[in-house]
């Protein structure tokens, strides 16, 4: 990121701050206003305590102020400090104990609700996956962030006005060596902070290859390959090093020019001014002019220390709300994305199977790169059971996501029922479609759950029940002791079920029958299950789609043969199309395939 990227005008900054303590306010409204009266609480009564309290008793000493009226000012401090420190254990130790975690999980909920909005695309892009990546892990982070954006304020501005004033009714020379001080390390904390946001944009991509490395040694995913196979550890070993010797010198690059501004910053602007031209200031004035008593001498020099503290807290307010304003600009960035995958009426889609025409469609996933897709059309009728076969990388995959309307088309069009599919309500047509993906995902929670992909209380057991059967899972479902109600996954119950591939692909198909959806998409539903099971699979599909179209990718074409047609690709075009017996007697690249996979099998 450039220097021109990173410069804020003063509104952004105050915009983007303000956006986190609206939401942090509105999860837990208590516990901020409880927080910043804690400040204003303690920061008064350290300036009771260690500036006019020791200045009183001091002047009473050197005055002969009768002691009663010192006792008396002592036992009163003494009681508003212990309730003081009550009040501050209350606040730690109880409110912020409930409140900052639910201002964490509101932001946190709202980066996850966008999330499900996100465009597919928006994950195939490796830039925009890593700013999405950097919004979330940054999200605690800018909660603490504020929380400490307002204890410098309040601290600072508290401080400056009992400080200030005191210093003004005793010396009001004094504030110019304030200013001095405050000017000077305002500047060089704006610099430094810049270098360390460049630093930390810099590091995060190796960051999240060290933190890949990390997931892979502890994941359950990769033991067993990891011990099969000691020449991947060591691969991966060195791109740990790789990571950390990029980070390092990413580090080292920017270290001298952080020592130099850190050294500048707290010795001369800071150290230099109050230590050794202020204190010999105030032994001139006392001395030479006898302008001030040997009292306020100590008093002034005592508390310039904690008003030198002060400054430099304000100094870094700006800054500190600047550098964090960058990361809330990525925050909001990826909370104010708009999806390009929307409705253009909003139009109901149709509840039974209708026709789908696929007409000159094309397709490139990046603007000016090869196309995916090349002027494809398909007929899908009601109730067809469509297949698409080709070797890896002919463009069967993409297709469907088109079809899902996952992407949008750059040429053609995708009918359903002569409406374009972008006419209809997105998320009714995203309902319309029942999907297996090739690389599904089982999640830390129940069968039930898992099967209908929702909260499952209050949820019938009976047509769960119905999906797993025709997945070819119930059988495996009666071991469980707690039946549907049986965790998967070790992630969050003890006792949680580790299915093996062919069990887990099993519940995932298990969802697009429950989902009852008019067209259901498979793509390469059976991939992971043995040939009984597969033949299983194939003859409950077929029942339970009678009434549905169905469009499926199988590598293995003894699933093909059931389909009413075949479509096979190669470099994103349609080479064949026909049934099974058709193509064979075609004797093209289908009949090559079936021959190879098949071949000893039949007679020739």
């Amino acid at each position: 990121m450039s220097d021109k990227d990173m410069k804020q005008p003063f509104k952004q900054v105050w915009n983007n701050n303000m956006f986190i303590l609206k939401i942090c306010f509105s999860a837990s409204p208590l516990y901020v206003l409880a927080f910043i009266f804690d400040i204003l609480r303690n920061q008064i009564l350290i300036f009771l305590e260690h500036t006019y309290g020791i200045g009183y008793v001091l002047e009473s000493v050197e005055f002969g102020r009768p002691f009663h009226k010192v006792a008396v000012f002592i036992i009163t401090l003494f009681i508003l400090i212990s309730l003081g420190m009550i009040y501050g254990a209350f606040v730690n130790q109880l409110i912020s104990k409930k409140g900052l975690p639910k201002m964490k999980q509101k932001l946190k909920f709202m980066l996850y609700e966008k999330a499900q909005e996100l465009d597919l695309e928006c994950y195939d892009n490796p830039e925009y996956y890593n700013e999405f990546v950097l919004a979330v892990s940054e999200a605690d982070k800018q909660v603490d962030r504020l929380m400490e954006f307002l204890n410098k304020i309040f601290t600072g501005l508290t401080v400056l006005i009992t400080t200030g004033t005191y210093f003004l009714v005793k010396d009001w020379f004094s504030i110019i060596f304030v200013l001095i001080s405050f000017i000077l390390s305002f500047m060089l904390m704006q610099v430094f902070n810049k270098i360390n946001f460049k630093i930390r944009l810099k590091k995060n991509p190796e960051e999240r290859k060290r933190a890949y490395v990390n997931r892979v040694f502890y994941l359950n995913d990769y033991a067993k390959e990891l011990r099969l196979n000691p020449d991947v550890s060591d691969k991966l070993f060195d791109k740990f090093k790789e990571a950390n010797k990029a980070i390092y010198n990413i580090d080292k690059a920017s270290a001298k020019k952080k020592f130099l501004i850190s050294f500048v910053r707290d010795y001369i602007s800071n150290d230099f001014i109050s230590d050794v031209l202020y204190i010999t200031y105030l032994v001139y004035k006392a001395t030479v002019l006898n302008a001030i008593s040997y009292s306020s001498v100590v008093i002034l020099f005592n508390s310039f220390s904690r008003l030198k503290q002060s400054l430099r807290t304000i100094t870094e307010i700006y800054p500190y709300a600047s550098e964090t304003s960058l990361y809330i600009d990525k925050i909001r960035n990826f909370l104010n994305y708009e999806p390009k995958i929307v409705s253009r009426k909003k139009l109901a889609v149709p509840e039974t199977p209708k026709t789908f025409e696929l007409n000159n469609i094309s397709f490139a996933y990046k603007e000016g790169e090869k196309r995916v897709i090349n002027n494809i059309n398909i007929t899908i009728k009601p109730y067809e059971k469509i297949a698409l076969v080709g070797y890896n990388g002919a463009g069967k995959t993409t297709l469907i996501k088109l079809l899902m309307r996952l992407y949008d088309l750059q040429e053609g069009m995708i009918s359903l029922n002569d409406i374009n599919i972008k006419d209809y309500d997105v998320v009714q047509y995203h309902d319309y479609v029942g999907t297996v993906f090739q690389d599904y995902m089982l999640y830390a929670a129940t069968v039930k759950e898992n099967v209908i992909m929702d909260n499952a209380d209050g949820v019938a057991e009976k047509p769960v029940m119905t999906a797993l059967e025709q997945s070819g899972f119930a059988q495996r479902l009666q071991s469980f002791k707690h039946g549907l109600d049986t965790p998967l996954t070790a992630e969050f119950e003890e006792d949680g079920v580790n299915l093996s591939g062919g069990e887990a692909q099993k519940i995932a198909i298990s969802r697009a029958f429950y989902k009852d959806s008019s067209l259901i998409i498979l793509d390469e539903p059976s991939s992971a299950l043995d040939p009984i099971a597969e033949y299983q699979l194939n003859q409950s599909m077929l029942e339970a789609a009678a009434n549905k179209t169905v469009v499926f990718i199988s590598h293995r074409l003894s699933t093909t043969r059931l389909a009413d047609k075949i479509f096979m690709l190669e470099n994103g075009r349609i080479i064949e199309e026909g049934s099974h017996e058709e193509l064979l007697q075609l004797n093209g690249k289908y009949a090559e395939m079936w021959r190879v996979q098949a071949g000893q099998y039949i007679e020739v």
